[in-house]
């Protein structure tokens, strides 16, 4: 007679701990949050193979604002294996589009207010086969000068001494103008809630959109919290006044469960104006331990509570070893087991920094080696103004080739010498040429990079 083993199955200890550990995650984030089935019904929109995409933004950029680049950037992508693009739809306190919660974007209302940048890509990429998830990068973070931030200041997270502003991206507390310095709404104020989830809403519904996308600043800094709203919330549900020490562990959780909150009620809400289709929610945080210690994002949670469904971790080292280091982060290696997509974001070019093709084709291979797919920051870092000395032709055929070896599961094999490259189908674009554009928004995590 043969033995019967008491030990599960592979698959289904998997299975047990998979159920364990959303069993845990939902605990943690609250009864409202169903195991994995907070989504709806029906298959989340996948590319076929992995995903490869691109982020793409109007700064600096002059995509944006000409229809004929918008046709030309998707036919392009297209031919060269992309198969999701990220356009950018909320920066710098403005939007890309007519909107009843936000400004629409100042260099665009001069061109064509009517131009609606978003919708136009979506419906070239979509016919095209490409999928389609907007980026909203700036999240909870907005200019100190924003209208927005001008009428409502109690809106706004405070540090214990009172102050707001923040330098980010090469700004000077001292000597930069109130537009080129950032403040940060509070997720826990409902006018905040309101017109958040509104933003986002609204594009999914008026360009039928395969997903959204929110990144490092999708956040609750952890210095801040000691803004009236904030206190009267905190003694309202422990009894007690916040903490003195922002890093007071209990301190961190309470607020981390905040923005949680707001996630949720973000997904649930995504879910509702999209009706039958189910989207993906994107989230683009950095390495793990900084994006939790330094900005509340606990992204291995919210994959665990069913909250994401695609992560894509930046990782914008320099070096191939340093960039190695960072796939093995254990909070992405565990990722590899919650059951969805992980991507790695991989810096293409931007301003005077431009990843040669031989360093680009190594990281590619890292990813998938590991099960990732790819994203590039950022559209111009391509073949675009910031294709360095390289070349426009030579890279477009280059990223072609790339994915090509990509899309057929295998490794991706080194670019063309130079000098030799045979010339993209349909013509290579030169490098784009727009007027000075306005300042640099740079990578996220500038401390991640090696």
């Amino acid at each position: 007679m043969t033995a019967v083993s008491v030990t599960p199955p592979r698959s289904r200890r998997f299975a047990l701990s998979r159920r364990l550990a959303s069993f845990l995650a939902v605990s943690i984030l609250g009864s409202a949050v169903p195991p994995r089935a907070l989504a709806q019904s029906g298959q989340l929109p996948q590319p076929m193979g992995p995903r490869v995409g691109v982020w793409l933004t109007n700064s600096p950029s002059p995509l944006y604002y000409d229809a004929g680049r918008l046709g030309q950037a998707v036919r392009e992508l297209a031919d060269a294996g992309f198969n999701t693009l990220y356009p950018n739809v909320w920066s710098r306190g403005a939007t890309f589009h007519k909107s009843r919660w936000a400004p629409i974007e100042p260099a665009l209302a001069r061109v064509d207010a009517e131009l609606d940048p978003i919708c136009r890509l979506t419906r070239e990429a979509q016919a095209r086969g490409m999928q389609v998830v907007p980026w909203f990068e700036y999240g909870l973070m907005e200019p100190a000068d924003a209208p927005v931030v001008q009428a409502n200041p109690d809106w706004l997270l405070r540090r214990a001494d009172g102050s707001t502003l923040y330098a980010m991206h090469g700004a000077n507390l001292k000597t930069s103008p109130l537009k080129d310095l950032r403040v940060w709404l509070n997720p826990a104020h409902p006018g905040v809630r309101q017109r958040f989830i509104g933003l986002i809403a609204e594009i999914v519904q008026r360009c039928g959109v395969d997903g959204i996308q929110l990144d490092d600043h999708f956040a609750w800094p952890v210095d801040l919290g000691y803004d009236d709203t904030t206190r009267a919330l905190y003694r309202a549900q422990t009894g007690r006044e916040p903490p003195r020490n922002p890093t007071d562990r209990y301190w961190m959780r309470w607020r981390r469960q905040q923005l949680t909150s707001l996630l949720r009620d973000l997904r649930a809400r995504v879910q509702q104006v999209s009706g039958a289709r189910r989207l993906v929610i994107s989230l683009s945080p950095g390495p793990f331990r900084f994006a939790y210690n330094h900005w509340l994002q606990d992204w291995e949670l919210w994959a665990l509570g069913g909250l994401i469904d695609d992560l894509v971790v930046q990782n914008y080292a320099y070096s191939v070893r340093g960039f190695a280091k960072d796939l093995d982060q254990p909070a992405l290696i565990k990722a590899r087991g919650w059951g969805i997509p992980v991507e790695i974001g991989i810096l293409a070019g931007f301003g005077g920094r431009t990843t040669d093709m031989a360093t680009l084709s190594q990281k590619v291979n890292l990813a998938l080696g590991r099960g990732h797919g790819v994203i590039y920051f950022y559209w111009e870092g391509l073949w675009g103004q910031f294709a360095g000395t390289e070349g426009a032709a030579y890279r477009q055929a280059a990223f072609r080739q790339l994915h090509r070896q990509a899309s057929g599961k295998g490794a991706a094999s080194a670019p063309p010498p130079l000098g030799g490259s045979p010339r993209p189908r349909g013509g290579s674009s030169p490098p784009l040429t727009p007027p000075p554009p306005p300042p640099a928004m740079l990578p996220a995590f500038p401390s991640a990079i090696d």
